[in-house]
């Protein structure tokens, strides 16, 4: 070793090792990355050093998708997760009182009675679109639609007082809900202006004869003759002779929202 090129040497060796220690990663909104194979340059060895494996966190299209329905109360997922779609849905958002609380807790004693295992909804609200799914450069494009088509839409309420049964398409849960019979016109109204924008993407659009509810409790499995049969006219009459007169749901609709993924966007009214 000629020694004046011994400490240049030592630097160079240095470098290279440090920067093998730093990896670019992209964060978690970034699209897949495209692992074409490279061409080599002209006058290059092509012979090249093997590339490390991929790392795991790039892995995930590879890896076959397997719904844990134990991590989210039983609950299943009714599409494929895949990196990159966000679960969107519409719906206006609904505030228990204390009185609404307690009647609850009185109907869920009544079905455990019966042996259907109810649960109480983590939130309360009235839908007003299908869960849909929308790829994550969509979003800003699909809120701005809906906030455009809501710009005149004015303020107004609902009341629900009857107890339904509901269950989803693929008939994995079931829902105890009340039913909405004043509002209904402008709830119409709502579902024209956000099924134009569902079109628009060329997502699902609201079901066609629609009964607008506000989801209570639900189960897994399909539960839906059964808790009509054994106890809905009981829960039912829990609502009708409250020791304040009958009981019902007033919901003042003063803003629509939409969830997309672990976002939540606000749509005042009028």
């Amino acid at each position: 070793m000629i020694p004046h090129l011994q400490g240049k040497e030592e630097n160079l060796t240095m470098k290279a090792g440090l920067s093998s220690k730093f990896l670019f990663y992209p964060n978690s909104t970034s699209e897949p990355l495209d692992h074409g194979s490279v061409k080599s340059k002209a006058g290059k060895s092509a012979h090249l050093t093997p590339r490390l494996p991929l790392p795991e966190m790039f892995r995930e299209s590879e890896e076959q998708w397997a719904d844990k329905s134990d991590e989210h109360g039983g609950r299943l997922r009714s599409f494929q997760h895949e990196r990159g779609n966000w679960a969107t849905y519409v719906f206006i958002p609904y505030e228990p009182e204390e009185t609404f609380l307690e009647v609850l807790n009185e109907m869920m004693v009544v079905a455990a009675a019966h042996d259907i295992p109810l649960k109480l909804s983590e939130e309360f609200h009235l839908s007003l679109s299908k869960t849909v799914v929308l790829r994550h450069h969509w979003i800003q494009p699909f809120i701005q639609s809906i906030r455009t088509g809501l710009t005149h839409f004015q303020k107004f309420f609902c009341l629900a007082d009857k107890l339904m049964v509901y269950s989803n398409a693929e008939k994995t849960r079931t829902f105890l809900g009340m039913e909405i019979f004043t509002g209904k016109p402008q709830l119409l109204e709502l579902i024209k202006i956000l099924d134009q924008t569902m079109k628009e993407f060329s997502l699902s659009t609201f079901y066609k004869d629609p009964s607008f509810h506000i989801s209570l409790a639900w189960c897994v499995g399909d539960h839906t003759e059964r808790l009509k049969k054994a106890c809905l006219s009981e829960l039912q009459s829990l609502i009708d002779t409250h020791e304040d007169g009958p009981f019902h749901i007033r919901l003042n609709c003063t803003e629509l929202r939409c969830k997309t993924g672990n976002k939540v966007f606000l749509f005042s009214l009028q």
